[in-house]
């Protein structure tokens, strides 16, 4: 079971902005081996959100971004992630429920589109979120844009 914890990026300490960033180079950069800027600009306008485990480690983790942040006219969330230590537990699962109900208490009920792994598709697929578009790559991975309508 994951405590989550959700902060604008000026309320980060030190060592959660540390953690956070050492959890998306561990999965994005090391695991899928995506070599890309991580510190596009976008972490400062955006809330984290942060699943912790009973030891206090960062088991999961989204990047919330209000409209027009990453799209123009949606609301986004990105950088989405589980640690492998959590991964079959329900962690991911319960991570973007909890992402969404954020979402709205922080910006409201609008769409939200977001860029996912075409693997998991039908995994956000679950949450309504829906296909548009062809599929693209994104640092050398298969995606799709996928938006949820409120």
């Amino acid at each position: 079971m994951l405590h989550f914890l959700c902060l604008p990026f000026d309320a980060l300490s030190l060592r959660q902005l540390y953690e956070i960033m050492a959890c998306r180079q561990a999965v994005f950069s090391v695991e899928q081996k995506c070599f890309y800027l991580d510190a596009d600009g976008k972490d400062l306008s955006a809330w984290h959100l942060m699943g912790m485990d009973s030891q206090g480690r960062i088991a999961a983790y989204a990047r919330l971004l209000p409209e027009g942040v990453a799209y123009p006219n949606y609301q986004s969330l990105g950088r989405v992630l589980t640690m492998d230590f959590a991964r079959g537990t329900g962690a991911g699962k319960a991570l973007i429920g909890q992402a969404l109900e954020e979402m709205e208490r922080l910006f409201g009920k609008g769409p939200i589109k977001i860029a996912a792994q075409t693997y998991l598709i039908r995994f956000y697929g679950g949450f309504g979120f829906q296909g548009e578009g062809e599929e693209f790559l994104e640092d050398g991975i298969p995606h799709v844009h996928m938006i949820r309508k409120p």
